[in-house]
């Protein structure tokens, strides 16, 4: 076995069962895994599928966001980015579990919004910060952590520092009007710091979008020292920082009113009389995330590991109240609509009704473990401590002047008697207190067959502390805590330098969303975290000419999120657990190499997700294709690299009740490359889309506008990229 340290294979591990600890994921060293789009590691014990670097540089578009990265796995499928690659949010979804239900990572830390373990794929981390993601189909073992280990994990590692000096400038443009400008610097070693070793990236991009008046920009900054402190001791800093500015409603989707006038990527328009006027629908995004990371060997056989981290998100955005009146509604429909209160319980005036949003946090946290190496295996303890607070914020504006605008219902707080200013939905302040505490024991009782035995504790507490709460608009002060121990039971064995099989048994679990707190009487809800029970089943073939492996799994959960609103007057929404899911199903992906530099590949799952609930039909989850199938060729050698690969989500319901109005038959979205390099100057072009697909990728069924909202691929947009190295 050798480090694939040729072909960018990763700078992260799993030779310790875990790949979230943070070194070199050791793969066979053949043909097929160094030109493969995804592979998998000999040590895994859960599907497991990564994407190298190579990949991320060779075959997408420079702007392409972490979910289009992990879209050429198995079981993954994805919808957003309808304004572009990367020129919007998009959603991932792994075997039908949707975003929220999984866990993300960067450099093994888990980060997501705070009101529920959600994610936004271009505002933390483009693609120029990622040196390998890797998407595990399982919770993975003890150590690893997160809100949501619950459907699986994506787990993202940083760019690698490397040890020669070496710099690029990166020039893109594309389909609308996309321009793209990157800087990546590599100091190699620095003798005069011991040999640290220093990585710098910066990109600006600023894009028309693919949407009606929907311009996009962004800023990332990103910066990494690798500092050797001595032969048993090793600093990490990481720094990184994004900001975003673009033009979209809050309440994103074109309705069929205005797909029907205007085509299928209408989104705003230059009418400043209406709600979807691209001077009302603003959003500017901040974030920032920062790492510091201390290894060291602290006696024979022992090491010690720490990481303290701290990341931050700054969403200010500006909306109209519903643009989907704008070719939707009646002209008198509209007139009604467009009215402004001045002065609280005052008479309506002409106005454009909108309101302003924000949405901070501020996460700190640190992970912390120890690992003692002796003759039979490993034992590993840790604990992860985080800490979290939010604001969020809604306030009602006539768009034409930001003033106060007096339209929410009369809400009087129930044990003061004060009236809630009609102007504020909600003003809320919010923090998290979690603690995981693991323990894993990896034991190799024979060469070749790791047994790892794990254990996890899990403590969550979230507490608000709310001038106007949302939903029920006054005040309340109100925290609850949530407990749960996990058990985990991993095999590996690898039967020879080629061949690996595995099994898990393994618990997930869920934390419960902020939303469980916002209502009348917190304190008559039991809902409980939602844990998965996961079974699953592998091999892994590693072989001079093809790379390939496949897996089984079966996942259960009986505890679902739901809730009923009370009968008894003052009650109110209450949450508690009801209701199953099934998930099962198979995947497997195959790369075969060719002489001369020429591979093909297939990956593919089948996949089941229905509801299980006693007396009632099984439907299929919304979201949760049936299958997915991915396949193409690729070719690498001497200065050429070329790519044609086609990924197929198959059918799916966008509503969780299979209803015929709300189903996609399934979709391909295709993409091509082609790269020389001259030697100082690389030039390259990137099609996505080839086929010009055009279908419904999502539909927002009535959910917080009064019509539907459809979402739909991009098309065919086309790229081209001029590298040069100094």
């Amino acid at each position: 076995m050798a480090h694939a340290a040729d072909d960018k294979a990763a700078e992260v591990s799993d030779t310790n069962g875990s790949i979230a600890e943070g070194s070199d994921i050791i793969v066979t060293a053949t043909r097929p895994n160094q030109i493969a789009p995804v592979t998998s590691s000999l040590n895994t014990t859960q599907p497991q599928s990564i994407v190298s670097r190579n990949f991320i540089e060779d075959s997408l578009p420079a702007s392409s966001d972490f979910n289009q990265i992990a879209l050429i796995s198995p079981s993954v499928s994805n919808y957003g980015n309808a304004n572009g690659p990367g020129l919007s949010e998009s959603k991932a979804q792994i075997r039908g579990f949707q975003d929220g239900e999984y866990n993300i990572t960067y450099d093994g830390v888990p980060f997501s919004d705070q009101n529920d373990p959600t994610h936004h794929s271009n505002t933390f981390f483009p693609s120029n910060t990622i040196e390998t993601l890797v998407v595990d189909r399982g919770p993975g073992n003890a150590g690893q952590l997160g809100q949501a280990t619950f459907g699986g994990n994506i787990n993202m590692f940083s760019r690698a520092t490397r040890a020669d000096l070496s710099a690029e400038a990166l020039l893109s443009y594309g389909s609308y009007n996309t321009q793209l400008e990157r800087v990546f610097l590599q100091s190699g070693a620095i003798k005069q710091l011991g040999g640290a070793e220093i990585v710098l990236s910066g990109q600006h991009i600023r894009s028309d979008g693919a949407r009606t008046y929907s311009p996009f920009k962004s800023n990332n900054v990103f910066g990494k020292i690798m500092l050797p402190l001595g032969p048993d001791v090793k600093l990490t800093l990481l720094a990184t920082y994004n900001e975003n500015n673009f033009n979209q409603p809050d309440k994103d989707g074109a309705t069929k009113a205005q797909i029907a006038l205007y085509g299928k990527y209408f989104s705003l328009n230059n009418d400043p009389n209406s709600q979807t006027y691209y001077g009302y629908n603003e959003t500017h995004k901040t974030t920032d995330f920062e790492l510091v990371k201390l290894e060291s060997d602290i006696a024979p056989g022992t090491s010690f590991e720490n990481r303290a981290y701290t990341y931050s998100y700054d969403n200010e955005t500006l909306s109209g109240n519903d643009v989907t009146l704008f070719a939707t509604a009646t002209p008198a429909a509209i007139l009604a609509a467009n009215v402004v209160t001045l002065t609280s319980g005052g008479a309506t005036s002409p106005g454009i009704p909108g309101y302003t949003k924000t949405n901070k946090y501020r996460v700190w946290g640190d992970i912390a473990k120890v690992r003692y190496d002796f003759d039979l295996g490993t034992l590993t303890l840790g604990a992860w401590i985080e800490r979290s607070d939010t604001y969020r914020q809604q306030r009602d504006v006539n768009l034409l002047t930001l003033a106060p605008s007096y339209l929410q219902k009369i809400v009087l707080n129930p044990v003061s008697g004060v009236a809630t200013p009609r102007n504020i939905r909600f003003d809320q302040n919010s923090s998290i207190n979690q603690t995981e505490e693991f323990a894993e024991l990896e034991l190799r009782p024979t060469d070749g067959l790791k047994i790892t035995p794990g254990f996890k504790h899990i403590n969550f507490n979230r507490k608000i502390n709310a001038n106007y709460n949302q939903t029920t608009r006054y005040e309340q002060h109100v925290s609850d805590t949530w407990n749960a121990d996990l058990p985990f039971l991993t095999i590996n064995y690898q039967a020879s330098d080629a061949i690996a099989l595995y099994g898990q048994y393994a618990r997930g679990f869920l934390a419960p969303p902020i939303t469980v707190l916002n209502v009348n009487k917190p304190q008559l809800s039991t809902v409980e975290p939602q844990q998965s029970t996961n079974y699953q089943a592998g091999l892994v073939y590693h072989g001079g000419n093809l790379s390939a492996d496949v897996a089984v799994y079966k996942i259960d959960f009986n505890n679902k999120f739901a809730s009923f609103v009370s009968t008894v007057p003052g009650e109110g929404t209450i949450f508690i657990n009801q209701g199953s899911v099934k998930y099962q199903g198979v995947e497997g992906q195959l790369t075969y190499a060719l002489p001369n530099g020429l591979a093909v590949f297939v990956n593919g799952s089948r996949n089941y997700a229905k509801t299980d609930n006693a007396g009632e039909l099984r439907t299929q989850v919304a979201n949760a294709p049936e299958f997915t199938f991915a396949g193409g060729f690729l070719f690498k050698r001497g200065p050429i690299a070329v790519s044609l690969i086609d990924k197929y989500t198959g059918p799916q319901w966008f509503v969780a009740l299979e209803n015929p109005l709300y189903k996609s038959e399934g979709y391909n979205a295709a993409m091509a490359s082609l790269n020389y390099d001259f030697g100082l100057v690389r030039v390259g072009v990137e099609v996505s889309n080839l086929f010009n697909s055009r279908e419904v990728t999502n539909i927002n069924a009535g959910k917080t506008v009064p019509f539907d909202q459809y979402f739909f691929q991009t098309g065919r947009s086309v790229s081209a990229d001029l590298t040069i190295k100094f």
